[in-house]
């Protein structure tokens, strides 16, 4: 028998981040070009991405290459978190809440360091599936094919027994090629009739959901 599966990303799928225009308030604050904070934080996102920098390394190179005070990098990190969490997608959340018991569950989220405990404490994606693959855990962030493969190691499924649900379309593309299924998120509509398909084709996993 095949365990069917659904993995699901975070941002943009089971969060809604729009663009809250937090960066061009600091640059203009700062009197600062536009474009000059991502260039100089450049390397310190994508190492924070990989999970190469604690959080306590990306204050100190916040307060050094934008000459904040301690109360400044307080402000500075409050309103990155502030988009990057976004607001949760109530009725997706919902519909993956009672998907629990009927196939495995996981996230595969391309993260920064320091999101593990901000999405657990304000959405308890932790209660909601079985398995959450961080990008900042385990080193690398999708497309790259080892990420897919983490999250099916994480649950002990084949790919192609999972439905793999993102908002980018490289990283649909990605999981296909990893050998999984996947659909491009564009809105809850679509999102839930493709988990209807995908699991209507496969006998499900009966019982209770495991605990991670």
């Amino acid at each position: 028998m095949t365990t069917a599966c659904v993995i699901l990303d975070i941002g943009g799928v089971l969060e809604i981040t729009p663009d809250t225009g937090w960066v061009r308030r600091w640059e203009q604050r700062l009197e600062l070009p536009p474009g000059t904070i991502p260039a100089r934080m450049d390397d310190v996102w994508r190492a924070g991405g990989v999970g190469t920098i604690s959080e306590r390394e990306v204050h100190e190179q916040v307060a050094a290459r934008l000459g904040l005070a301690p109360r400044q990098v307080d402000a500075f990190m409050a309103d990155l978190w502030a988009e990057y969490l976004g607001t949760p997608n109530e009725e997706l959340i919902d519909h993956v809440r009672g998907l629990r018991g009927t196939c495995r569950l996981g996230i595969l989220s391309n993260s920064f360091v320091g999101a593990r405990e901000k999405e657990t404490t304000r959405y308890h994606f932790d209660e909601l599936v079985e398995q959450i693959v961080y990008s900042h855990e385990i080193g690398v962030e999708k497309p790259d094919p080892r990420a897919f493969q983490a999250a099916c190691t994480s649950l002990d499924v084949r790919p192609e027994d999972c439905l793999f649900i993102d908002d980018a379309a490289v990283n649909v593309e990605a999981a296909r090629t990893a050998g999984m299924q996947a659909h491009l998120f564009e809105d809850n509509a679509r999102t839930i009739a493709r988990i209807a398909a995908h699991l209507g084709a496969r006998p499900l996993v009966s019982g209770s959901l495991p605990r991670s």
